[in-house]
């Protein structure tokens, strides 16, 4: 077997499930689940039509490129979002979910016999550290707390950090914090990545979920252009329909940017076998071509932060986060002993923040925390927050 293998730590749901194992819930208490980021609200009837209408399409190959409608789709929505102009035969991959395409995309790019880096935001989304584990990289943890305002402090980093680094990670809306990254910020990454020759792989698959329609989170491309790089070098963004759209199940985003990039990464995908279905295909065509029920998508996670936070904000120091739909909770405690408490009284299901994160610089910032997924329904997102109350105050 891979002996990299058993360098891979646990999965947080992993450790979860151990966590809750031997506690039994009150049974008058219905289950609330807010661990997991599954989006719940109800997929657009036009994305599952286009899907129904194309089940047909079964019958062949697809192609790892993916079709040419479905590129110009994603090249469509990057300049009505972000004002970037994408070339859609050699910068647009489709892929089966970002999940999919972030640990592959590592295993593409990471020269293992020169020591390599891989540096991520820390907490971070567990298929960092694992892809850059199974690449033979060192993951390298940025710690991102309240004092970096969430985001990872990158004039702290050594030289030969950076030096050996390959990869850098950044996450914008942050998972778990919902931090943005500003233009400034972005830039501020380009230059070490063109000084010291890495490439940003930029996770923005939480990009359409934000409070103010006048303020859009930015994007990598985006500070790539207005600094000049307009084609994107050492660039590669991850976009969803998941979160995006509430279709976890449809597997499908699409990875775009540095076009010397995508096709070695089109390479690795051509024998990693990752070819995306031609009804998905077209169900996600629709879900890209049409913004309006994303509109409606993000005011529903509004509604939720609009009554939940003040049930909550006279017991946890609770922040509505700059996007995202996760509250990042100081539980000013044990967050495992809070998370299995919750579930023993009030059967509800959050997750232990230091699950999210490793120990650097000697703490792990997630300690402490919880990470609430506010992916139920209003009402019971409202049915837990009351819950959580009532835990507090005893």
């Amino acid at each position: 077997m891979n002996p990299r293998l058993d360098r891979l730590h646990a999965y947080p749901f992993e450790r979860l499930a151990r966590l809750k194992a031997g506690v039994t819930p009150p049974a008058h208490l219905q289950h609330i689940a807010m661990s997991i980021g599954e989006p719940q609200h109800t997929p657009p009837a036009f994305v599952l039509e286009a899907l129904r209408q194309n089940l047909h399409r079964l019958g062949s190959y697809p192609a790892t490129a993916g079709m040419p409608e479905f590129r110009a789709s994603a090249a469509g929505w990057l300049q009505r979002r972000f004002a970037v102009d994408v070339d859609p035969d050699t910068m647009v991959l489709p892929v089966n979910g970002t999940r999919e395409a972030l640990f592959a995309f590592v295993q593409a790019v990471v020269d293992d016999r020169n020591n390599p880096i891989v540096a991520m935001p820390n907490p971070f989304y567990q298929i960092y550290e694992g892809a850059a584990l199974l690449a033979g990289a060192a993951p390298c943890f940025l710690n991102t707390t309240a004092a970096t305002g969430y985001v990872p402090d990158l004039a702290a980093v050594a030289d030969d950090v950076w030096r050996r680094c390959q990869v850098l990670f950044l996450c914008s809306p942050g998972n778990p914090s919902g931090a943005v990254l500003s233009l400034e910020f972005l830039r501020q990454a380009l230059a070490l990545a063109e000084r010291w020759n890495f490439v940003i792989a930029a996770d923005e698959c939480y990009s359409e979920l934000y409070p103010d329609e006048a303020a859009r989170p930015p994007g990598l491309l985006q500070a790539a252009l207005a600094a000049g790089h307009d084609r994107f070098q050492r660039c590669v963004v991850f976009h969803s329909l998941s979160k995006r759209s509430s279709v976890p199940g449809l597997r499908s985003g699409f990875v775009a940017g540095d076009a010397q990039v995508m096709a070695k990464y089109l390479l690795y995908r051509t024998y990693h076998g990752s070819a995306m279905s031609v009804p998905t295909q077209l169900a996600s065509i629709a879900a890209w071509d049409e913004d309006t029920h994303v509109v409606a998508n993000r005011r529903l996670y509004q509604e939720k932060y609009d009554k939940v936070i003040p049930i909550l904000s006279d017991v946890l120091d609770v922040e509505r986060p700059q996007g995202g739909f996760y509250l990042w909770t100081d539980v000013r405690g044990d967050d495992e002993k809070f998370t299995r408490d919750l579930f023993a009284q009030q059967n509800v299901t959050v997750l232990p923040g230091s699950y999210l994160a490793r120990a650097a610089a000697g703490v792990n910032p997630g300690a402490g925390r919880v990470r609430i997924s506010l992916v139920p329904t209003v009402a019971s997102c409202v049915d837990a927050a009351e819950r959580i109350r009532s835990l507090i105050k005893g």
